[in-house]
């Protein structure tokens, strides 16, 4: 049974004492989100770094933006880094799993908050309440957020890719994951020394490929997940799905010892028929405590 709260069952006075000399750095992986990521930075910074001390810094990884994603947030006041640029001599991966890999190199967290930079509809309590069990709970390892979704028939539903790939595939091949809510939410917390030791996906698969390896390696109990109540974000147009699910599937198919190919070819069609292949990259990062420092 993985142990679910609220984002309010710990005050920020008790998170404070809990903390103690413990360091917290929000990571908010970005690509293209120029109109989004600089009130998250903002509404964060002075809520919870300016007012009260309960982050220690908030840091943006740039994943290959081809806006103003790098200014906008630098200016909000986040240290910022274009992925690319983190440990060059380790080459660079386009992806969202890439830029959380990276943030280990450039990050000083003894526990690391993940946050999506299209955040539309949140509010700063996300920090604090993913931040309780593993403030509070020794043996907490991985904390995952849930929430509704406004306007949506199915309040907790986790969205396309949610529903139709990723609790299948939990049903079918990792039941001991059948209790996390929405086990693909952008919004998670970590203790550096776990996320260290796990390869990483480069891309949308390393939400649920650390779920599968925690529990493999340190049993349920490792996970708590919070109700953050209510988030909206921006969404992706339906074919941009089809890659992501086709990495979710080659993560958790190497996971069970089933043969996947690199690169993935997904065919996908258009009007009148037409047939468009796209390469999807199913690379995976080596754990970062194995790669070391350069």
């Amino acid at each position: 049974m993985i142990a679910t709260h609220r984002w309010d069952d710990w005050s920020t006075d008790d998170l404070l004492v809990a903390k103690g000399e413990t360091r917290v750095s929000l990571v908010v992986p970005a690509r293209n989100e120029a109109a989004t990521v600089g009130a998250v930075v903002t509404r964060v910074r002075e809520a919870l770094l300016d007012s009260v001390a309960l982050l220690d810094e908030i840091v943006v990884i740039d994943s290959d933006s081809s806006d103003t994603t790098y200014d906008v947030a630098l200016d909000a006041g986040a240290q910022v880094h274009r992925s690319a640029e983190i440990r060059p001599d380790l080459g660079s991966h386009p992806g969202k799993g890439e830029a959380m890999w990276k943030s280990l190199f450039v990050t000083t967290g003894d526990v690391i908050v993940f946050m999506d930079a299209d955040l539309t509809d949140w509010d700063t309590h996300f920090v604090p309440g993913l931040l309780g069990p593993l403030l509070t709970s020794p043996e907490v390892r991985l904390v995952k957020g849930f929430y509704e979704r406004p306007g949506e028939r199915g309040a907790l539903d986790g969205g396309r890719v949610t529903e139709l790939v990723a609790r299948p595939l939990i049903a079918l091949l990792h039941p001991e994951l059948a209790g996390v809510i929405q086990p693909l939410a952008g919004e998670w917390a970590v203790r550096r020394s776990l996320f260290g030791s796990l390869s990483v996906p480069t891309g949308y698969a390393v939400e649920l490929a650390c779920l599968v390896d925690t529990v493999a390696a340190h049993g349920p109990d490792a996970l708590a997940q919070v109700d953050l109540g209510t988030r909206a974000h921006n969404h992706q147009a339906l074919l941009d799905l089809g890659g992501m699910a086709t990495q979710i599937l080659a993560a958790s198919l190497r996971r069970s010892d089933l043969r996947t190919t690199e690169p993935a070819v997904l065919r996908q069609f258009r009007a009148g028929g037409t047939a468009v292949a796209t390469s999807v990259a199913t690379i995976e990062r080596p754990p970062a405590l194995q790669v070391g420092h350069a």
